[in-house]
């Protein structure tokens, strides 16, 4: 998709929800062996929709990470935000209690749909679609129970999840760079065999167990670096 099928996209997912204010989610790190599963929210009315125009927001994916974090401040700035994340460690306890990926993403995504909810009066979300749409509506709490929840595909095409998933990369890049410090090497992003390598350089210093305060645990790379 070309930049003005983009452009395209974003105004018509945009359209219908510029007669009033709504927030929009979306996550980083999903995919990710290494390092935290983020969770971003923005609130978007007619005066914050306008200058996220202007400072041309788009999804995180086709954003360079120097574009990223130089958005991340100036969004921040100027809407109501929620940043929610599960680092390492609390993702693996979750994840063990929930054993669905989708719930424990439906628990992020209502997490910082209620956080903004503390802050303004918003009648309508818009997230990406994961599997059921009943995972984010049963974890919405009390305020989020009389929102007006939109899930769809591709739903980054909104302005407010685009603005969202850049929130939500900028926080993730930061926590990479921390686990990266702290175990004293530059950790790879992705699940592909560089993470494998990686991973066993943490086994070889650390230990097996280090693993745990890195790593989503599920991931089939466990399995091949223990093995």
């Amino acid at each position: 998709m070309d930049d003005l099928e983009m452009s395209k996209g974003y105004k018509n997912r945009t359209r219908s929800f510029s007669d009033s204010g709504w927030i929009g989610t979306d996550e980083s790190g999903k995919g990710d062996y290494f390092g935290p599963l983020v969770i971003g929210g923005v609130y978007v009315d007619a005066k914050t929709k306008n200058v996220l125009w202007n400072l041309k927001v788009k999804d995180s994916k086709r954003t360079s990470d120097n574009v990223i974090k130089e958005l991340d401040f100036q969004i921040r700035s100027v809407c109501v935000y929620s940043v929610v994340v599960i680092g390492p460690e609390k993702y693996n306890l979750l994840y063990n209690k929930l054993k669905n990926l989708n719930k424990l993403l439906a628990w992020g995504h209502a997490r910082v749909i209620e956080n903004i909810l503390l802050r303004v009066d918003c009648k309508r979300a818009i997230s990406d679609q994961f599997g059921s749409e009943l995972y984010i509506k049963n974890a919405l709490l009390k305020l989020g129970k009389k929102i007006e929840l939109t899930q769809t595909p591709r739903a980054e095409a909104n302005l407010g999840v685009a603005a969202a998933s850049v929130l939500a990369r900028a926080e993730f890049l930061r926590r990479m760079e921390r686990l990266s410090t702290e175990c004293g090497f530059e950790l790879p992003k992705g699940a592909s065999d560089l993470a494998d390598s990686a991973a066993r350089r943490i086994v070889e210093k650390m230990g097996k167990d280090a693993l745990n305060r890195f790593v989503k645990l599920h991931f089939k790379n466990t399995g091949r670096v223990t093995q």
